[in-house]
């Protein structure tokens, strides 16, 4: 691994500072890892492979601010791309399962294997469209995949009516434009969280956390 690695992982620890020795090995090697698999497979733009840290891993643990997910719950990361929210949310709660599904394969196939080299046990990939899913789950997550309407159409009668957490069960998105658009015709409550409250950082000034839920 690369000092330049090293160095950039250090963001993480910065606003995560109680990582175990494990969960910090894991988060390192993310570098050294993503920059390997980019190169075969367009994970993250090319362009934007060096700010890996903060532009995706951080932004990806945002969600962490909002909620602390229990041992045993399920979680759902719909879209997930090459990884994301849904490897750097596994690394931080070992004890919930993540299903992350994403349409393009080459994709799935390079996010297990980074699992795999990291030994994330508490992941599980799926190489499938999100309209064909079944299951339930307390949360589905995602990152700007798609628009509201379409997100939510997508994940309804997916979501496990019974709360073990202490916000409700529903969507978390990651959405990087304020305010939220698309919402007025939804039947759902919501409530949005600033991420630059989290992470005082001018990359996340329009950046935010979405969560959407039955009432």
């Amino acid at each position: 691994m690369t000092s330049s690695y090293h160095s950039d992982w250090q963001c993480i620890a910065d606003y995560f500072p109680r990582l175990t020795p494990t969960q910090t090995k894991q988060f390192a090697r993310l570098g050294e890892l993503y920059h390997h698999w980019n190169e075969k497979i367009n994970l993250i733009s090319r362009k934007d492979i060096h700010n890996l840290y903060p532009h995706h891993i951080l932004h990806s643990l945002s969600i962490a601010k909002v909620i602390n997910f229990n041992p045993g719950a399920t979680i759902l990361d719909l879209g997930t791309g090459g990884g994301f929210p849904g490897i750097p949310l596994a690394i931080l709660y070992p004890e919930t399962k993540f299903l992350l599904v994403d349409s393009i394969g080459k994709k799935i196939k390079a996010v297990q294997a980074i699992a795999n080299q990291i030994n994330l046990t508490n992941v599980t990939t799926q190489h499938e469209r999100a309209e064909k899913l079944t299951g339930t789950f307390d949360f589905i997550i995602s990152r700007a995949v798609a628009k509201l309407p379409t997100i939510y159409h997508w994940c309804q009668n997916k979501i496990k009516e019974k709360n073990q957490h202490p916000i409700p069960n529903g969507i978390l998105y990651l959405r990087g434009t304020l305010p939220p658009e698309g919402l007025e015709d939804l039947p759902v409550a919501y409530k949005s969280y600033r991420i630059q409250e989290f992470f005082p950082l001018p990359f996340f000034a329009t950046k935010q956390v979405l969560h959407l839920y039955s009432t």
